[in-house]
């Protein structure tokens, strides 16, 4: 199913084409279900898409290069 999202980092428009049904999109929605528990077999890049509507493209842009100090991890 084709979702389309604004990116809460860049504020663009971006459609991405999500293995998802509308059943679980409307459960999603309620927003009393986790979005891991609602879309178990989403990879985690997809889930966050669905929360945030950043795009794996945008998320490696903003994150390149960066590496989490054993504290964070």
């Amino acid at each position: 199913m084709k979702i389309t999202k604004v990116s809460q980092m860049s504020k663009l428009e971006h459609t991405m084409e999500l293995d998802v049904t509308q059943e679980q999109l409307d459960r999603y929605a309620k927003g009393i279900e986790l979005v891991q528990n609602v879309f178990p077999d989403l990879p985690a890049p997809e889930r966050e898409f669905l929360i945030s509507g950043i795009t794996p493209i945008e998320w490696d842009e903003m994150f390149n290069g960066w590496e989490a100090d054993d504290d964070e991890e």
